[in-house]
């Protein structure tokens, strides 16, 4: 424990320092780009993305082994990697535009395709004399315990300009996001935006593989925007709440594997970004279960204790057993179930507010259907003060003579 306290605390080595800050820059980016990219419903093209980058690895490796003696270069497997990758995409948006199958089809297909041949020229690999080719499957589920400082270093650097050329684009991308036709009619480069937003997603993927290996770079691009998803209904206060937990995820899985060499890289964070996933399903108070649970349940006594003044109203006995609990915690029935002075104050508020949302009903039908849970939510909490005091002057003249159950 204290040996991953380190690590986290930045005082396990030099080496791992720089690891932990590139993989929190890079969750960080990726929190940001992924974002966009489930706004625009790209997830599976993140996927299809991270497989079709093995035959670039594969060959950039091949080229490098045959040309220098050595294909471990970073630089030109991240090349190699994007070319791939950028092909796999152009075949995907032409087999989903140009033919009868369904993306998610395309994707299928392609990510299929290019996975097998990269597995193909990965045999190739392992067949040279040369290349130092060990080490080269350390890209399928990453590996940052070997990594060296300049490429941590490139990592970041990479994720750095990523993030910033999404801050500077964040309104346009925002607006292709939620809807491509009004950003054509805003006269946004729609398609530079589509070739930009491509770039940025490649370039995450590419930058990924050493970290979290094509095979789980789609959970490192996805997972912190789903997360934040739970935590708000706002894109500009989403974006930086992805941020927040792809860099979380990213630092501390890198320092668990940092600590742990035989752990895989990419698992680790994938798991860590797992667990923070499950804390915002279940914590997070806009969609979260626990506020959602509770969010129901309050919903539910407000359906009770409403339905119970209505027929304390109508001198109807009430007999559901929820009912009659909150009537008496709320003080409007004893505990014979004999209305009290505040029961027959509250029931005839009821009715008031029955019948004021039975007149906006009627008078505007429309505004009212398209209002949820209307009748359970005070009507003075949804309507503005004047088509309020409107409805009231109407209803002046229908007030009851007298309670049912007052006679």
């Amino acid at each position: 424990m204290s040996v991953l306290l380190d690590a986290i605390l930045l005082r396990a080595g030099y080496n791992t320092a720089v690891v932990c800050a590139g993989a929190a820059m890079l969750g960080a980016a990726a929190g940001i780009i992924g974002s966009f990219i489930l706004l625009r419903h790209r997830s599976l093209a993140t996927d299809a993305a991270g497989h079709a980058t093995l035959p670039g690895l594969a060959l950039a490796f091949i080229f490098m082994a045959l040309t220098s003696g050595d294909g471990r270069s970073l630089p030109a497997l991240m090349t190699g990697g994007a070319i791939s990758a950028g092909l796999g995409l152009m075949c995907i948006h032409a087999l989903s535009s140009r033919t009868r199958l369904h993306e998610d089809t395309a994707i299928g297909t392609v990510l299929s395709v290019f996975f097998g041949a990269g597995a193909v020229l990965l045999t190739i690999v392992q067949n040279l004399q040369t290349g130092r080719q060990a080490g080269l499957s350390n890209y399928l589920l990453g590996s940052a315990a070997g990594m060296l400082r300049h490429e941590a270093e490139l990592i970041a650097a990479l994720a750095l300009s990523t993030a910033v050329v999404v801050c500077i684009l964040h309104r346009a991308l925002t607006t292709l996001s939620f809807d491509k036709t009004f950003a054509h009619m805003q006269g946004l480069p729609v398609g530079l935006l589509e070739f930009i937003l491509t770039a940025l997603l490649l370039t995450l993927v590419v930058t990924s593989l050493k970290i979290v290996g094509l095979v789980l770079s789609v959970a490192l691009g996805i997972t912190p925007a789903v997360s934040a998803r739970f935590w708000t209904n706002r894109l500009h206060v989403m974006v930086p709440i992805a941020a927040i937990i792809g860099a979380a995820g990213g630092y501390t899985g890198a320092a668990i594997s940092a600590i742990t060499p035989q752990l895989p890289t990419g698992a680790v964070i994938v798991l860590v970004l797992f667990m923070l996933f499950l804390l915002s399903l279940l914590l997070a108070p806009a969609r979260g279960l626990l506020a959602t649970a509770l969010r129901h349940q309050a919903y539910r006594r407000r359906v009770h204790k409403r339905q119970g003044l209505l027929a304390l109203f109508h001198g109807e006995p009430v007999y559901d057993g929820l009912t009659l609990r909150l009537m008496r915690r709320a003080g409007w029935i004893r505990r014979d179930a004999v209305p009290t002075p505040a029961g027959y104050e509250a029931a005839h508020a009821a009715w008031q507010e029955e019948a004021l949302w039975n007149l906006y009903l009627s008078h505007y039908p429309g505004d009212a259907a398209a209002l949820e849970h209307h009748r359970v939510m005070p009507i003075s909490k949804v309507l503005s003060p004047d088509a309020l005091a409107e409805l009231e002057r109407t209803l002046q003249d229908s007030s009851p003579k007298s309670l049912g159950a007052a006679t």
